[in-house]
């Protein structure tokens, strides 16, 4: 497969707070690859370094082949890449489908427009005119996933798309990942679940304290060497 973005001894800072310490990461064309580890263990900031949102000059972030590091945010956006935020952010003056059509305002042409969105979560049919933050937690997801896709991304960044919602809702936002790589789009997922990261996962990295702890496909890797990677403390199993 080729590899559509790749980190190189990426470090990042907030102001003088070092967060990340030399991250090497790889995401392929259409491969799900999923970060996991604890609050604070450089996750988000990774994903923020990707997309703009935290200075990154000098770093060696490339994307389609590109070097993206340095670049604004929307410039990174126009190339591909598209972030579904931790907190669904979205307007609550907009309705749901206008909040969807504020991702296609890059003009990037692909498989995803409304009538995609609809069909991939139907439950939005029904609420298209409601204002978006007045439905339920996890149709409020589908939408920020819904308006993300709306810019037809090669590369779908998505942080903690599971936080506060119940376990059966979370197996429906996640049902529509196949569907997602189908249309050719790469996913980076960011999941403190363990087991749902490694249910969708081809790949997965654990992060601690701002460094990757732990690569591997999730058939190669044990419970063990997870816990080990994500707390840092042996289990009897690792032992």
């Amino acid at each position: 497969m080729t590899t559509l973005l790749e980190t190189r001894d990426l470090k990042a800072f907030y102001g003088d707070f070092q967060a990340l310490f030399g991250i090497d990461v790889t995401v392929a064309d259409g491969e799900t690859v999923a970060l996991i580890g604890a609050n604070g263990a450089g996750k988000s900031t990774f994903l923020r370094a990707i997309t703009g949102m935290l200075p990154a000059a000098g770093q060696q972030i490339s994307f389609g082949g590109q070097t993206v590091a340095g670049w604004a945010a929307d410039r990174i956006h126009k190339a591909g890449i598209a972030m579904v935020p931790e907190g669904r952010r979205l307007f609550p003056s907009l309705t749901v489908e206008e909040n969807l059509l504020i991702g296609a305002s890059g003009g990037r042409k692909g498989p995803w427009d409304l009538a995609a969105v609809y069909a991939l979560f139907p439950d939005l049919v029904a609420k298209k005119t409601n204002p978006g933050t007045a439905l339920s937690g996890g149709q409020q997801q589908m939408v920020a996933i819904g308006r993300a896709l709306m810019s037809n991304p090669r590369l779908l960044l998505c942080d903690e798309i599971s936080l506060g919602l119940a376990p059966k809702v979370i197996k429906d936002i996640y049902r529509a990942v196949p569907q997602i790589r189908e249309g050719g789009t790469a996913i980076l997922v960011v999941e403190q679940d363990v087991g749902q990261a490694l249910a969708v996962a081809d790949r997965v990295y654990c992060f601690m304290e701002g460094r990757v702890t732990l690569t591997g496909t999730p058939a190669e890797l044990t419970r063990a060497q997870i816990a080990q990677a994500y707390f840092g403390a042996k289990t009897e199993e690792a032992a």
